[in-house]
């Protein structure tokens, strides 16, 4: 499946949330997703943060890419020079609440009372020039009416900082396949 032709709408397409990022460097897109998988969770410092806070336990060396592929996510599809990793759970919980999905058909079938869906895709895009994009969507699915309010609750307060840290880690990934011997 080419990264551009990635069908997010086929694993939430009703999601109450969706924030997408993107980020070019002069670069392949094989140089591009190599930098990309190689970003540490201390490269992006305040979403490195948010997610050692929201998921204890996670080293700051751990990078994003072994983060979207254990628990609590789990990996839905991928590919060469894309991913798409989702976790189900109560988001808006101080307590790690998120249980252990065993793959794609159990995230499908998620209906939790009370609960969201949540997928994070990421993939590369040819563009001119030897400039190549490096995209990352995140969708967001409540369950149910209750948790689409709490969902909302959660938006009105975090929602406002999405703009300033969504893209760290893709800054992080421009910066590295940027400097790479080419």
């Amino acid at each position: 499946m080419p990264a551009t032709a990635l069908d997010l709408d086929d694993w939430l397409g009703d999601a109450q949330i969706r924030s997408r990022h993107s980020r070019s460097a002069r670069a392949s897109t094989d140089e591009l997703w190599r930098a990309a998988e190689q970003v540490r969770v201390a490269d992006a410092s305040v979403l490195g943060r948010a997610v050692r806070w929201r998921i204890p336990g996670t080293s700051p060396r751990t990078t994003f890419r072994e983060l979207l592929r254990s628990y609590p996510f789990a990996v839905l599809e991928e590919g060469e020079g894309w991913s798409i990793s989702g976790l189900c759970g109560r988001i808006w919980t101080l307590r790690r609440d998120y249980p252990s999905l065993s793959g794609p058909e159990q995230f499908r079938s998620w209906d939790e009372t009370g609960t969201v869906r949540v997928i994070v895709a990421n993939w590369v895009e040819a563009g001119d020039d030897g400039v190549a994009s490096l995209v990352s969507e995140s969708r967001v699915e409540a369950t149910d009416r209750r948790a689409q309010l709490r969902l909302r609750a959660l938006w009105a307060v975090v929602g406002r900082f999405e703009r300033l840290i969504g893209g760290e880690a893709l800054r992080a990934a421009v910066r590295r396949a940027e400097r790479a011997p080419g």
